[in-house]
């Protein structure tokens, strides 16, 4: 068996070795120039913006929490804890309540 197998790649050996330095080659890499949007708008002011503002901004803007569908208070509370323990947004927990009660007053559905 192993005598089969060791002719085999002997064989392959010879019949591919004239191709081996026919394989493509890599190209160039290059760094390419990316300009993102980015914004200074903040949440409007109101009872827990300040959560919300030094919370969420981080990783994302204004504009992108505000243009989310409304949610009930249990979703917005599923949404927040999944930034927390998915992606570990750095959320001090006793922001949590507040950040969660912000969206209910903005965004909740009613």
């Amino acid at each position: 068996m192993l005598r089969a197998v060791l002719a085999m790649v002997a064989v392959l050996s010879f019949v591919l070795f004239p191709y081996s330095g026919q394989a493509a080659t890599i190209t160039t890499l290059k760094s390419l120039k990316l300009d993102v949007p980015t914004s200074d708008a903040m949440f409007p002011a109101g009872p827990g913006s300040d959560a919300i503002n030094n919370n969420c901004l981080a990783c994302h803007s204004a504009d992108h929490v505000l243009n989310q569908p409304s949610l009930s208070r249990e979703a917005w509370q599923e949404v927040v804890s999944k930034m927390i323990t998915a992606y570990k947004a750095p959320v001090s927990p006793d922001d949590v309540k507040a950040i969660v009660d912000y969206l209910v007053r903005i965004k909740g559905a009613s």
